[in-house]
């Protein structure tokens, strides 16, 4: 391949990349325009720790963005809106919830059925990995107190130190186009939304037209030999970049792609996505150093030590999420109907039952 046309190659891969990335922006702020203040209210009013958890299911899929199911729950203890006990079932769910993003992003690639049930696959391991470490973390936390006991140790640690604050350089590069899109679409929720979802088809399109001859070149080389050569590369990677753009849902949903092309496996990207989930609790924490409350930090800290409990728990049966994900994955290349039945009922219908019918 001439070097004029890898050239071009990159430059086309970085503009569709960033279309992929405000494609992804714009959805999360049509969806904070739906339901932002009826996340909050949700979140506000909730008293029993098991309504909880499917309240951060429930608020997190709303908003598309845990950051901010986290945020307004730091935010209701340091006003003291929500105890502490009360608020870290809810951020249990919210792990759950910020997943849906993902799974959304491998729906691109539901016209060729090869690609999309290893996409689909690669998006809902996450699902699986949060939904089995709050089957197994959820009731030990109930009767013994862990995660906020070690949550409160840490707490003890920061209390006096100085606020901190960070600005993601992504957002600084999609928040302006995002905002213009916003004003020419009036903040009509629906059309963003619509425009959203037209772009995230269009881009992964194109983006998978363009790294698919890259599959079996140095691109390959780079992301195998180096980015996730090994375990402790993948997660290290997943956590620094989702720690820098404070966002989990575009860092898993850049690899979905990757892993419907065949460039990674499931077994590859399944430390990324841990590292990720540890990352995406870095905005939480700055968040709650803002409020200076120690209550607000230790529901911060409480959000990091429910996915480190998480990885020492689940990682060592990967296999399990692993199975339930191919099997889904499976049943979805099948049908089109089990993938939309999946989402609607795990990330809506599900935890919108529990909500309105035993809180």
């Amino acid at each position: 391949m001439k070097t004029k046309e890898i050239i071009k190659k990159i430059v086309l891969m970085v503009i569709i990349l960033y279309v992929f990335l405000l494609s992804i922006n714009l959805m999360g702020a049509s969806f904070k325009l739906f339901g932002n203040g009826f996340a909050e209210t949700l979140i506000s009013f909730t008293t029993n720790p098991f309504v909880g958890l499917f309240i951060g299911i429930l608020a997190t899929s709303i908003v598309q963005s845990s950051s901010v199911t986290t945020s307004l729950t730091v935010g209701l203890v340091a006003a003291g809106g929500l105890s502490v006990g009360t608020a870290i079932p809810i951020v249990m769910g919210a792990n759950i919830g910020t997943s849906i993003t993902n799974t959304i992003v491998s729906m691109g690639h539901i016209t060729r059925k090869a690609e999309f049930k290893k996409a689909f696959s690669a998006a809902i391991v996450h699902d699986f990995f949060n939904i089995l470490a709050v089957i197994i973390l959820f009731p030990l936390e109930l009767f013994t107190h862990l995660i906020e006991k070690s949550a409160v140790l840490l707490t003890g640690l920061f209390i006096g130190s100085q606020t901190v604050g960070f600005t993601s350089p992504l957002k600084m590069i999609l928040k302006p186009v995002t905002l213009i899109i916003k004003d020419l679409l009036a903040g009509n929720a629906y059309m963003i939304l619509a425009l959203a979802l037209v772009l995230i088809f269009l881009s992964l399109r194109y983006f998978v037209k363009i790294a698919r001859p890259l599959a079996q070149t140095e691109f390959n080389s780079l992301l195998q030999k180096h980015l996730f050569k090994n375990p402790v590369r993948g997660f290290t990677c997943g956590l620094l970049l989702t720690a820098f753009v404070q966002s989990s849902s575009v860092t898993t949903s850049l690899i979905v792609p990757l892993v419907g092309l065949g460039i990674l496996t499931l077994e590859k990207i399944f430390p990324y996505t841990l590292g990720a989930n540890v990352g995406t609790t870095i905005t939480a924490v700055l968040a709650a150093l803002a409020t200076n409350s120690p209550a607000a930090l230790t529901v911060a800290f409480a959000h990091l030590m429910f996915n480190i409990f998480g990885i020492i728990t689940i990682y060592p049966i990967r296999r399990i999420p692993f199975a339930l994900s191919n099997f889904v994955a499976d049943l979805s290349y099948k049908s089109r109907i089990y993938p939309i039945a999946y989402i609607a009922s795990t990330f809506y219908l599900l935890p919108s039952a529990v909500v309105f019918f035993v809180h």
